[in-house]
């Protein structure tokens, strides 16, 4: 998760993406959008994340590793985490794909 979400992401989706991390789990709560991107590209399936950096990223690079690009405009984190656990299924979907980009709207 990058560092434009709430440090709690990772708990609220922990029984379904057990290996879920925060950049401040890692060390990372101040570092660069490339030093997130190296330490997911070596460790991680995806980044988790609002900032479009990441999807510029991906578009000249490639994955991995894989990005979940949340586009919710500005909301609450109690509404941010009903609206990750209604995508559970998406997201899982999307792991599981050849695609390297999930935009996630919120309506």
């Amino acid at each position: 998760m990058d560092n434009n979400l709430s440090v709690l992401v990772p708990r609220i989706l922990q029984p379904h993406f057990p290996e879920s991390k925060h950049v401040f789990e890692l060390g990372l709560e101040t570092a660069s959008d490339e030093a997130i991107w190296l330490e997911a590209r070596n460790n991680f399936d995806a980044i988790l994340s609002k900032d479009k950096d990441f999807y510029h990223k991906i578009l000249l690079r490639g994955s991995p590793p894989k990005l979940i690009l949340i586009n919710t405009g500005n909301i609450g984190n109690k509404d941010l985490f009903s609206f990750l656990r209604q995508n559970t299924l998406r997201i899982k979907e999307f792991l599981g794909s050849k695609d390297d980009i999930l935009t996630l709207y919120k309506d």
